[in-house]
């Protein structure tokens, strides 16, 4: 059974595990340490701008979203590829534009790769989300928050 819950600073570990195994825009350890995305980052991110919500499958993680509550932005979401296509990822955004929304936001926004062969832009289109740029290489996007 899923279970959907928010993110505590006990998960970060679990964030990591299911961020390196997704199976598109996949980064490594060191790719996200570089990008400046470590645990104690994150710990931080937590608990001063952002809010993150996470599923679990028999108490293990096998997907999270977070939103940064200070930009409006839809931060990250991450799937396993074993829980691809099971609604997860559209539970988890809902999650994290709700809470956008409450936060004030009535707009939210997030980048993604310009390929838009890749699974996430078509994800992103059919939840209500329509392209606004493509910039130094990532595909921005926006969605209007006043239905939440």
């Amino acid at each position: 059974m899923l279970a959907f819950r928010e993110i505590r600073a006990d998960d970060i570990p679990s964030l990591f595990e299911v961020r390196t195994a997704t199976r598109e825009n996949r980064y490594s350890l060191e790719e996200l340490e570089r990008l400046g995305i470590t645990p104690r980052s994150v710990g931080c991110m937590l608990g001063a701008t952002h809010r993150g919500w996470l599923c679990e499958e028999a108490g293990s993680a096998v997907g999270f979203a977070m939103g940064d509550g200070s930009t409006g932005e839809m931060w990250v979401i991450a799937v396993l590829p074993s829980h691809e296509g099971m609604g997860i990822g559209s539970r988890l955004l809902r999650l994290v534009e709700g809470w956008l929304a409450s936060e004030g936001w009535r707009e939210a926004w997030l980048t993604t790769d310009e390929d838009t062969s890749l699974r996430a832009h078509g994800f992103y289109l059919s939840e209500g989300w329509r392209d606004l740029e493509v910039r130094d290489g990532l595909r921005y996007m926006v969605k209007d928050l006043d239905e939440h």
